[in-house]
């Protein structure tokens, strides 16, 4: 897909919708520093994905106009865990992705544990910023999704319209590292996040990845509640459980969506061992883009 930066989205021009990629460099960042530290290393490895760049907004924006698809992008705050600012911001990702509109979804990410200035931070990035939606990672921000520290968060979400996207199951967040770098898996069981769906009727959420050791969790609860949906990302489709692929390609085939996890894992390789898949036809127009573009309001 070609075309000015800035210019809105023809949809129906793109190939696929990723709704799982992460911005892991700023546009204000020395590119002769490198940078990721022991972790972004440690990840790559996770995922055998061999030497991996470190994206800017812009530079994903380029990526995926090549290849006619559009994402949203995000980072993830830590700061309650890990001590750090997110890098780049969500203002900086918001304010690039505006940029290329044609191409990228912005979403943010606040840490529940900023309490009342984390609430007025989301206000902020929603109403100045125009993002369409929020990250949270459980594990890596060290909270149960139930836990009301959060509920503040979901209500601005919600009262916007907008989608809340969970990561749920393993992850490859400090895996391989002394003690998984202090990180506890138990945080994103899916089912903690049944509650918010039924305290929060009207919010939108995405339960990212295939939720190994939950993967039947993830699917009951996509099944019991009406805006519940399911993205692909983190893992190739090659090693997806059978009864994700059996839900998708059935009762679940209009809330699940493509996601890739770039860079770690790239839609090439996503869309290579999803080609594979025994998935009716006319389901996988659904999955690749017909889904996230009805979800977050592109059609």
């Amino acid at each position: 897909m070609s075309g000015p930066q800035g210019t809105p989205m023809d949809v129906a021009a793109l190939e696929a919708i990723d709704v799982h990629t992460h911005v892991q460099a700023s546009v204000l960042d020395d590119p002769a520093a490198g940078g990721g530290g022991d972790g972004f290393a440690a990840m790559a490895d996770y995922f055998k994905a061999g030497e991996v760049t470190r994206y800017t907004v812009p530079m994903l924006a380029d990526y995926y106009r090549r290849r006619r698809m559009a994402a949203v992008v995000f980072c993830v705050d830590t700061m309650h865990v890990s001590g750090r600012e997110p890098h780049p911001s969500s203002e900086e990702i918001a304010e690039q992705a505006a940029r290329h509109a044609d191409v990228l979804i912005p979403f943010a990410s606040v840490d529940p544990h900023r309490g009342a200035a984390g609430v007025r931070a989301a206000r902020r990035l929603i109403e100045e910023h125009g993002v369409r939606g929020f990250k949270f990672h459980p594990t890596s921000q060290g909270f149960f999704p139930d836990d009301r520290l959060a509920y503040p968060l979901y209500e601005v979400i919600a009262e916007h319209g907008l989608t809340a996207l969970f990561h749920t199951g393993q992850t490859g967040a400090g895996a391989g590292t002394p003690g998984g770098g202090g990180l506890r898996l138990k945080y994103s069981n899916p089912m903690r996040v049944d509650d918010v769906a039924a305290d929060f009727p009207d919010l939108q959420i995405i339960l990212a990845h295939p939720s190994f050791p939950w993967q039947d969790e993830a699917l009951a609860v996509a099944m019991h509640k009406p805006k519940v949906y399911i993205d692909l990302s983190g893992w190739s489709p090659k090693y997806f459980p059978p009864q994700l692929v059996r839900y998708a390609n059935t009762l679940l085939k209009d809330k699940v969506l493509f996601g890739s996890d770039f860079p770690m894992i790239t839609p090439e390789r996503w869309l290579a061992d999803f080609a594979k898949l025994e998935i009716k036809e006319e389901v996988r127009p659904k999955i690749l883009k017909e889904n996230a573009a009805r979800l977050l309001g592109l059609t």
